[in-house]
């Protein structure tokens, strides 16, 4: 089970990332998760939005560079080790994390990781074999 994220280029100037925000506003597309790298030249923003292919075709008519993903996404127990068992399942299935980045949703003893991996098909199957919840896009947006 996968979901999609969009990820955008940015460049490392200021007002950059608000332009991002504004076009999202303008066509009621709501971010749900978030995370942004950057270095002294350029960012890469990564979202869950709403609406992932809309946002896409928003911020490629505003020329933006922009890409579709697909990611997992998990629910582990909001404690000390929670996320423990899911990159020991990855390790353990020889696959590499890439990047993780994480959200809140409103159940609380709960927490939301997005994971990107080497190779998603086979982190989907490892992770569904040890019974590793993992969220679809629907589920996200209900959080």
């Amino acid at each position: 089970m996968t979901v999609k994220q969009l990820s955008v280029f940015l460049e490392n100037k200021p007002g950059k990332l608000a332009e991002i925000l504004k076009v999202l506003k303008q066509k009621n597309i709501d971010i749900r998760a978030l995370s942004l790298a950057d270095t002294s030249e350029f960012g890469i923003l990564r979202m869950i939005v709403s609406d992932p292919q809309g946002a896409y075709r928003e911020l490629k008519q505003s020329l933006v560079q922009v890409s579709l993903t697909d990611v997992i996404a998990v629910a582990v127990s909001d404690e000390p080790g929670g996320l423990l068992a899911v990159l020991t399942c990855l390790q353990d299935s020889g696959l590499s994390l890439e990047y993780a980045y994480a959200f809140v949703g409103k159940h609380a003893g709960t927490a939301y990781v997005v994971l990107r991996t080497d190779d998603t098909g086979r982190a989907v199957a490892a992770l569904a074999e040890q019974g590793i919840r993992m969220l679809g896009e629907e589920e996200i947006l209900s959080l």
